[in-house]
């Protein structure tokens, strides 16, 4: 199958969602796992939720009708071309994509995208090495445990499904490392199907034009999937088309600051800009902090064991940070997480296994 309409995820960042799905509010710093986040993708919470009802005159339709076919063809017109929306990128190519994408952009998940693909260009190929093999390979690319759930559901994919992605959206959700979104993600970039794909980016989209809010909640919420939902077109490919369509936009034009409305094809439609743009009133926004934090040591401590081919002396890690208390918890915490290995002589490496 191929991935006609699979989106980037670039474009400023909204740091409501949790954990930010686009990726650049304050990108994930090299090598580095949240010191709170949540694994990439959650349970979605129990739907309690109604769907909204019919629109007062003059607010946009919940339904979505009137917005698919000018948001589907400002896509049209405006989607970037990028690697795995090509055709021959297949499911694997957007489900690698989809995990690189989380919380980092575009402009850095390219060359290690391009790398990745051409050293394992099936998921058999990847499940063929060793999990340390994968996470010195994600680079500077941060979140690493992302390449060992990566890694993961590459060796489930060879085991249960003969090295080819399920298109059954069931099945994708019973891979290791795959939350609903990826699942929904795949199933509608990479097979066509009708699921509600809600990012960062959407989610603000929506919130902005059917709801009439600044910004979205600081997590999703159950509303926020049903909203979702009652906006898909009613035919796969419609509905594959828009999820990748409003996805777009508001990587490019409806952006989490400096939105750019005089380029949006929905702005006549948007219940916040028809509101006057009303000013954020809910809880505080999340930012990311990076500096002195356990995170940037982690980062640091591996690198060098990713630029090393043979196990690490605990002495080469002591240089890379100068307060041996964080220092320790935060090689503890790469131990805990399986992302490093130590060996009985006191030395340390990628996982093998």
């Amino acid at each position: 199958m191929t991935a006609p309409t699979k989106p980037s995820h670039d474009g400023p960042s909204d740091p409501a969602a949790n954990p930010p799905r686009t990726p650049d509010q304050a990108p994930a710093a090299p090598d580095t796992v949240p010191d709170q986040a949540p694994a990439p993708d959650q349970a979605p919470a129990p739907d309690t939720a109604t769907v909204p009802g019919p629109a007062p005159a003059g607010e946009p339709d919940a339904s979505g009708v009137p917005l698919h076919a000018p948001v589907i063809d400002w896509f049209d017109e405006h989607a970037r071309d990028l690697p795995w929306r090509r055709p021959e990128a297949g499911a694997w190519g957007v489900m690698v994509s989809e995990f690189m994408l989380q919380q980092t952009p575009v402009s850095r998940v390219l060359p290690v995208y391009e790398q990745w693909l051409a050293r394992w260009p099936r998921p058999a190929d990847l499940a063929a090495e060793a999990p340390g093999e994968a996470v010195r390979a994600w680079g500077r690319l941060g979140y690493p445990r992302r390449a060992l759930r990566l890694h993961g559901a590459a060796a489930a994919i060879t085991e249960r499904h003969g090295g080819d992605v399920p298109a059954d959206h069931a099945q994708l959700l019973a891979l290791p490392g795959i939350g609903e979104y990826t699942a929904a993600a795949v199933a509608s970039f990479a097979y066509g199907q009708r699921h509600a794909v809600l990012d960062t980016n959407v989610r603000r989209v929506f919130a902005r034009a059917v709801t009439g809010v600044q910004y979205p909640p600081n997590a999703t919420t159950a509303a926020e999937r049903k909203l979702a939902r009652a906006l898909l077109p009613d035919d796969e490919a419609s509905a594959a088309r828009w999820a990748a369509a409003s996805m777009e936009l508001g990587a490019l034009v409806c952006t989490a600051k400096n939105e750019s409305c005089h380029r949006c094809p929905i702005a006549g439609q948007c219940a916040w800009r028809l509101a006057g743009k009303p000013a954020h009133d809910g809880p505080p926004r999340r930012g990311q902090t990076y500096a002195g934090t356990d995170r940037q040591v982690r980062g640091r401590l591996l690198a060098v064991l990713r630029d090393a081919h043979v196990p690490v002396p605990q002495s080469a890690l002591d240089q890379v940070w100068h307060e041996p208390v964080q220092r320790a918890r935060a090689l503890d915490g790469l131990v805990a997480d399986g992302l490093v290995e130590p060996l009985a002589d006191g030395t340390y490496r990628l996982p093998l296994s």
